[in-house]
């Protein structure tokens, strides 16, 4: 479902992020995300993602990114947390789109209104995936990002992440088809191949989990324990990003603290 009329009016100037659905798009007066620094275990991600930002804020050349990998690690965190950074090095010069999943068949009427605008865009999908048979779908993410006749303009640059890298999921009977048995696989994973950066996110060990409250502790002036946090992790059976934020998040309700990151 396309998103209702009216939409053509938005001033694509005046918000720092918008939100493309079916029901219309919403512009978003703040972005909510962690500094940076705040975000641990991911070192190597936030430097690629925040130069490519960079770049694209200058109106330089930028990739297309795919963030994929475990759950809860930080990859929709780090799209909004990098997206804030660059805002506050260089103004108004870059904007956040998160489209919803009920607005993908629009996308081409979000591409004809950015085109328009002076203005550098990051176009956001969260947790995207393709049901099995769906065969529009993939084909139209590829022409969106290899500049087939509905492909995003200049000044936009797209964001995916997903919890797997081929995006679709792939039957175990495709590796025995007796024809061409890869052609199906291929073709599916070779949809993260489209994008210029493709960046994994792996599940966090101890260390890594302990850091990760660590610094949202000490960003919150929070005192914490080990041990508790641990077992907050094990009662949940994972450790995460998100497990941690949950953790602060229990930290905070008890101290009587509102959470302001």
């Amino acid at each position: 479902m396309a998103p209702l009329s009216g939409q053509a009016g938005t001033d694509w100037t005046a918000a720092p992020a918008y939100i493309w659905s079916a029901q219309g798009v919403r512009p978003v007066p703040l972005i909510e995300a962690p500094p940076l620094d705040v975000l641990m275990g991911i070192d190597r991600q936030k430097d690629i993602v925040l130069t490519n930002l960079q770049r694209h804020a200058a109106g330089s050349a930028a990739h297309d990114m795919f963030l994929w990998g475990a759950r809860g690690m930080g990859k929709s965190a780090l799209l909004r947390a990098t997206a804030l950074a660059v805002q506050r090095e260089c103004g108004s010069a870059l904007a956040l789109v998160q489209v919803a999943g009920d607005a993908l068949d629009s996308l081409p009427a979000l591409f004809n209104q950015l085109a328009r605008v002076s203005r550098q865009f990051l176009v956001y999908i969260d947790d995207l995936g393709f049901a099995d048979g769906d065969l529009q779908g993939p084909r139209r993410l590829r022409s969106w990002l290899d500049g087939g006749v509905e492909a995003r303009p200049g000044n936009v640059r797209i964001a995916v992440t997903s919890n797997r890298r081929a995006i679709v999921p792939r039957e175990a009977g495709e590796q025995d088809d007796p024809i061409n048995p890869r052609d199906a696989v291929d073709d599916r994973l070779a949809l993260a191949d489209r994008f210029g950066i493709a960046l994994g996110f792996h599940a966090c060990d101890q260390a890594t989990y302990l850091a990760i409250v660590a610094a949202y502790a000490g960003h919150l002036d929070l005192a914490w324990d080990e041990a508790d946090a641990l077992e907050w992790a094990k009662r949940r059976g994972a450790r995460s990003g998100r497990v941690a934020w949950h953790y602060i998040t229990e930290l905070a309700g008890r101290a009587g603290q509102a959470l302001r990151l």
